[in-house]
């Protein structure tokens, strides 16, 4: 059971198990075939809206605790980038709504499977930080930097791809700004391991 100056820990723990459910479906649904785009639209919409909970939570705590587990400012600027992973799968989803996108391709499978990998970092790095293990998160933070490196260059060959394969500029303008959002996705992840990074650094 968590005791109330704990809720910092326990909203980031909370906040890290929503990424890792927020990729997983996204990952399921792009697959196969996509389902329904305005259900999934809003399903991933749900999703965002926790994390703004979240945050509001982590906002309201800071406001009225005068010693926190770790320094306010790093708190803050954790749970910002956590967000920022759960905005930027939400706005990769309505891009399919928006633009009509009824199929997934190769690209898409792979960056879902990378963003997979880096929730799964971000959230054993996050669990560590709570029971403050500071120094076993490293080695998360130095995956997530490879997993976004991955995603760098899954954009340049999805890129590539498209403009030897599609024909249609439309659907090639598509494609292309998807795999832009999910490649700033990637670079989301990499933020959290930045500040986990910077959270060692001035703790250890």
């Amino acid at each position: 059971m968590f005791k109330k100056k704990d809720i910092f820990f326990k909203t980031l723990e909370q906040m890290a198990d929503v990424i890792v459910t927020t990729v997983d479906r996204f990952e399921a649904a792009v697959s196969g075939e996509l389902p329904n785009l305005a259900d999934f639209t809003k399903e991933m919409k749900d999703f965002e809206h926790k994390g703004d909970e979240f945050t509001h939570t982590i906002i309201t705590e800071l406001n009225k605790t005068f010693i926190t587990p770790i320094e306010r400012e790093d708190i803050m600027e954790l749970v910002k980038r956590l967000d920022d992973v759960l905005d930027g799968i939400e706005a990769c989803v309505s891009r399919f709504d928006m633009y009509g996108i009824v199929k997934s391709d190769v690209y898409i499978r792979k960056f879902a499977d990378c963003l997979r990998r880096c929730s799964l970092e971000i959230k054993a790095a996050i669990y560590l930080l709570t029971q403050k293990k500071l120094l076993a998160m490293q080695p998360h933070c130095v995956n997530l930097h490879e997993l976004e490196n991955e995603g760098d260059a899954l954009m340049r060959q999805g890129v590539k791809h498209l403009f030897q394969n599609v024909k249609d500029p439309i659907e090639l303008l598509k494609y292309k700004e998807l795999y832009e959002r999910l490649e700033e996705t990637t670079d989301s992840c990499e933020h959290v391991a930045n500040t986990l990074q910077s959270i060692i650094m001035r703790n250890s």
